[in-house]
């Protein structure tokens, strides 16, 4: 019962700005040992195992804090609290729909909004383009940021979604294919990669069944497709839903890749109503993710 408690508290709450302007977010803590470990380990020689020690070292520490917290008095409390912290369906949420009213305003506020939450261009982006960013950033942060650590915590409680997240930090901040972080960042990359295997495609058949999408094909042929191992999964889903084509060409620091499309038959010209449609999205998964929660907990 303790993530069906967490997932409604974070549902309710979201990210407290009175509360995290006075205390640091689990998660910038996990970034600054991150970053140590970084600026002391990546350099000279053996990088590649290098970044596989720190790795170890990190998930081993996740871990056995997330054990240790449950031998504490009052547990179960702590527990539901920080599941709550570390799960961002809300917060999600409203990064989301915050793309979608600037828009509304004017394409350099939807610009500004959808900065926040992508790391690509968005200087020469249209309204298309900025739609299109808010809504694959909607169905990858969903399997990252709600269904991966609830996932988790059902298979390994406290630990499990200690271990997920620092993982998951850590992959975001060193886990780039670029000269400094392929050797020492692999390690970080391929076991995010292995975390969320499962939980992007239970993403995937969470967003199907919120919506009656029954036909798989679409979603086998265009997953493989992506960049990511895992992110095409939930992007597969959502683009025929919406009827959205997502993935395709954008900026990275002034260079423009060319990915292929997801769901190519899709609408080119998506705006603010599908980023709406998105957002009603992430909440359908929500709650089955929470229905599965709750039926393991009644299990």
């Amino acid at each position: 019962m303790t993530l069906v408690l967490a997932m409604i508290l974070d549902a309710l709450s979201g990210e407290p700005d009175w509360l995290w302007r006075r205390l640091p977010h689990p998660a910038v803590l996990m970034g600054r040992l991150i970053g140590a470990a970084d600026r002391r380990f990546n350099r000279g020689a053996a990088r590649r195992l290098k970044g596989a020690a720190v790795m170890a070292v990190l998930v081993l520490g996740a871990g056995t804090l997330g054990w240790l917290i449950g031998l504490l008095p009052g547990a179960g409390v702590i527990e539901t609290v920080l599941a709550a912290i570390l799960l961002a369906q809300r917060s999600l949420v409203q990064h989301v729909r915050a793309v979608a009213t600037g828009l509304r305003r004017s394409l350099e506020d939807g610009k500004r909004a959808v900065a926040m939450i992508v790391g690509r261009d968005t200087r020469d982006m249209r309204e298309a383009d900025v739609a299109r960013a808010a809504i694959e950033s909607a169905a990858e942060n969903l399997s990252d940021g709600v269904i991966a650590p609830a996932f988790w915590f059902l298979v390994a409680g406290l630990p499990g979604i200690l271990i997920y997240k620092i993982t998951n930090t850590a992959d975001s901040m060193i886990g780039h294919m670029t000269p400094r972080y392929r050797a020492f960042g692999w390690a970080a990359a391929r076991f995010d990669d292995l975390l969320n295997l499962i939980p992007a495609r239970l993403t995937a058949v969470l967003l199907a069944l919120g919506h009656g999408w029954s036909d798989p094909r679409p979603i086998l042929r265009d997953a493989p497709r992506h960049r990511s191992p895992n992110a095409g999964w939930p992007e597969a889903t959502l683009a025929p839903i919406l009827n959205v084509a997502l993935s395709g060409p954008r900026s990275y620091d002034g260079e423009m890749r060319h990915f292929p499309w997801v769901w190519p038959e899709g609408r080119r010209d998506a705006g603010a109503d599908d980023i709406d449609a998105a957002a009603r999205a992430l909440w359908r998964a929500w709650g089955l993710m929470l229905a599965i929660a709750l039926a393991a907990a009644l299990l």
